[in-house]
């Protein structure tokens, strides 16, 4: 490794499923799901609140058809994570459940059934199939970003990847029975150490590894230490990564008993980052959960991902970040910017040209493209909603067409 002064720390971390905000990020996003399966067309955006014994969901939704028992939704979510003792503090069967859902406001739903262009063209217009995608209208103003990064087969920053694969690898021993005192709460944390910047790195070590899990009562942390350190973090990080400097820090806080709604408030959208990149590039602030893919907050930043994979998949750049802006009401972007960190093998101007000609960012063709109006969404809630290849914006179909319009 090269002198101690050119190398650079990147952190990420991840939050397990029993996460008081991923619960609550998964209650929302179970609700979306019932609404599009009864219903394609619903338009939801739905938050959750939770703390001992009591959730509380509010929002806006408009639907014809649709008919949402939403307690019954909720318990069910609750009960599927692990909450299912009352001895936890919140669980599926006892908690209160508080609802006050109204209807999405006409405003809005007018900027959103019938955009700015939309309004303005002529029946003729209209008539033109090249404009059909122009009706649906942004549900916001905002900024939303996608990335990709050769540095994992997924495309994903290695230190969220591993912080992912930590955190869904404590769920399987908890859910498998091989670590039974294992409760839902969990949160892991990884510090990757380079020489440099990701694409010109020599060697890329794991600096420091956290792990803090909820635990039954009865067991000891010398327990939890030995069994995180052999079932998790070396089950799951490959040992090449790993040296004797590697610093683990298991349940540094000591006892981990009170944990999920009850040891902390849950709420919906509050773990972005963990959501998206684990911090290494910028985010534009919107959440996802709970927000049906007319809200470009949710679609934009798949569509971007969706985008910034293509390139990289393409072998057009080594990184590269998509940047979509809206303004609520429109259905064009009203920007659109690539940066490829100077790993591109085109300009980024050429590259941008050439997005524009084979990606379509309004949001009825992203919706459209996608099929994102059914109910995909509850499983996006934990462990990150890019890097898994059963979503349709992680699939590569353009990088072909990419790679020759760029005459390669």
């Amino acid at each position: 490794m090269r002198k101690s002064s050119m190398r650079k720390y990147y952190t990420s971390e991840s939050v397990s499923e029993g996460h008081p905000d991923k619960l609550a990020d998964f209650i929302s996003d179970s609700i979306l799901d019932e609404f599009l399966r009864q219903e394609p067309t619903s338009r939801v955006a739905v938050e959750t609140l939770l703390t001992t014994g009591m959730a509380v969901v509010a929002g806006e939704v408009r639907a014809e058809t649709a008919h949402v028992d939403v307690q019954k939704t909720v318990r069910e979510a609750v009960k599927q994570v692990g909450y299912t003792r009352a001895n936890y503090g919140f669980d599926a069967e006892y908690s209160a459940v508080l609802v006050s859902i109204h209807e999405q406001s006409p405003e809005i739903a007018t900027g959103v059934d019938t955009s700015e262009e939309w309004r303005a063209m002529t029946p003729e217009q209209r008539a033109d199939p090249a404009n059909a995608h122009s009706m649906v209208g942004a549900g916001d103003q905002g900024l939303m970003f996608g990335y990709a990064t050769d540095e994992t087969p997924e495309l994903m920053p290695l230190p969220i990847s591993l912080a992912h694969k930590l955190t869904r690898r404590l769920a399987e021993l908890r859910k498998d029975g091989t670590l039974p005192y294992l409760r839902p709460d969990a949160k892991a944390q990884v510090t990757v150490v380079r020489d440099g910047e990701p694409h010109e790195a020599t060697q890329t070590l794991v600096d420091t590894v956290v792990i803090s899990t909820q635990h039954s009562d009865d067991v000891t942390q010398e327990t939890i230490r030995a069994d995180m350190l052999e079932h998790v973090i070396r089950a799951v990080i490959p040992a090449e990564y790993l040296t004797d400097d590697t610093k683990y820090f298991i349940n540094p806080s000591g006892r981990f008993v009170i944990g999920g709604p009850h040891g902390d408030t849950g709420l919906t959208g509050r773990k972005i980052i963990v959501d998206t990149y684990g911090g290494a590039v910028p985010h534009g602030g919107g959440a996802f959960s709970g927000k049906d893919p007319t809200k470009v907050d949710r679609s934009a930043a798949y569509y971007a991902r969706f985008i910034a994979k293509n390139v990289v998949a393409a072998g057009l750049a080594r990184r590269a970040l998509v940047e979509i802006a809206y303004a609520i009401g429109r259905a064009s972007p009203v920007s659109l910017r690539v940066d490829t960190y100077g790993t591109g093998t085109v300009s980024d101007e050429q590259l941008a040209a050439l997005i524009a000609t084979h990606f379509d960012a309004r949001p009825q063709s992203i919706i459209a493209e996608l099929d994102l109006q059914r109910p995909i969404y509850a499983q996006t809630a934990a462990y990150g909603h890019f890097g898994r290849p059963e979503f349709p914006w992680e699939q590569t179909p353009k990088a072909e067409a990419l790679k020759t319009g760029a005459g390669q």
